[in-house]
């Protein structure tokens, strides 16, 4: 026992635990005064340790000058009280943070966009091999691995919009999406994957969008597409303040963000070109123009009077009209290589073409020179 020297006789002063009536109890000297501390336990081998290893303690503690004269430091419940430790606040994780930010978006999105758009995301999700934040590069690796570049760049959009909302309501600490981007490869740019419609094509295309009871609306749009040979971020960024003394100033885009939408000063190769106005585009301006002009509204919109989406118009209009014309699907920025063709195969000069759509005639010269000749004759050279 502690109390005890190698002789058997307790040392002076030196705590000394012993049982009185079947209970542990600690005698000890203290300011001269002799006191016995009881330890409320039952006089058993295992609480026989214990008590020893409180007898220990006190004696270290005069020895030190920690005494506690209270005592209170040296009742067991002190030493034999179990800690639990502290549960952290359990973590969300992907599939539960898009449902809350899919609440939070419904109000603001249409019924459509809404099952659509977020039910498709939905599932991307419920199909990662990991929904937990702290692997979000396996996310990103399993979305390249298993969609499109560009479809996977727009999951991993989605999932920064979702965790930056989420941040911001302080249900995570950080966003390990924040930083990621996904780079789509380095193939054919729009600008040089050249598969331009037929007039036939062009004409039963347009014939086709003004029949359709859903998209008839885009109408003016596809026309304006197809007779300037603009881009389509072009047009939709195109207000009425832009059309003045018989041309048409393209100077601004609309382009998709992290945000969304957006508005863009300047053009993809150019700060700002002139479009001159002929007999056609007058005809779909003025099929266009509303009855009050704001010079400051857009001229090609959504129905519900916002940017269109070119990814939701590609997907939905476009893609239906051209199933219904019995086309093969080919993008809708088509349009301006088939303006472009059109304009070559009438033999105007490829310095005007170029300052028309903002393209280099090196690029004409180079890349629709053999594109939509098949009714094209040498001429006779006698």
């Amino acid at each position: 026992m502690y109390s005890k020297t190698p002789t058997g006789k307790n040392t002076k002063g030196t705590p000394s635990l012993e049982s009185f009536q079947g209970r542990l109890r600690i005698r000890f000297r203290i300011n001269g005064q002799q006191k016995a501390f009881s330890l409320g336990l039952a006089d058993n081998a295992e609480n026989r340790l214990k008590g020893e290893s409180i007898a220990r303690e006190m004696h270290l503690d005069m020895l030190s000058g920690n005494w506690d004269s209270t005592l209170g430091k040296y009742k067991p419940h002190t030493h034999l009280a179990i800690v639990e430790a502290i549960k952290p606040k359990a973590s969300l994780d992907l599939a539960q943070l898009w449902e809350k930010y899919s609440e939070f978006k419904k109000p603001q999105v249409s019924p459509s966009t809404y099952a659509k758009d977020f039910t498709k995301h939905r599932n991307h999700i419920n199909r990662l091999p990991s929904k937990s934040l702290e692997e979000a590069e396996l996310i990103r690796d399993y979305l390249l691995a298993n969609l499109s570049p560009d479809a996977a760049r727009r999951v991993l959009t989605q999932l920064k919009a979702c965790c930056d909302w989420a941040l911001a309501e302080k249900l995570i600490p950080t966003n390990p999406f924040h930083t990621m981007k996904i780079k789509t490869p380095q193939g054919l740019s729009e600008d040089s994957d050249i598969y331009p419609f037929t007039k036939e094509e062009r004409d039963l295309i347009i014939k086709t969008f003004a029949a359709n009871k859903h998209y008839s609306y885009y109408t003016n749009f596809v026309r304006f597409l197809f007779f300037t040979g603009c881009r389509p971020s072009e047009a939709i960024a195109l207000q009425w303040k832009h059309i003045e003394n018989g041309v048409i100033k393209f100077q601004q885009s609309v382009v998709i963000s992290e945000n969304g939408l957006v508005l863009k000063e300047g053009l993809k190769t150019q700060r700002k070109r002139d479009f001159p106005i002929n007999t056609d585009v007058q005809l779909i301006l003025n099929d266009t123009r509303p009855e009050t002009i704001n010079p400051e509204d857009f001229i090609f919109t959504s129905p519900k009077g916002k940017f269109i989406d070119q990814h939701n118009f590609a997907n939905r209009a476009w893609k239906t009209i051209l199933e219904e014309c019995k086309i093969p699907y080919r993008k809708a920025y088509q349009t301006r290589h088939t303006f472009i063709s059109l304009c070559v195969e009438a033999h105007i000069n490829s310095t005007a073409i170029s300052r028309w759509t903002g393209t280099s005639s090196k690029m004409i010269d180079n890349h629709y020179g053999a594109t939509n000749f098949t009714n094209l004759r040498p001429p006779s050279l006698i």
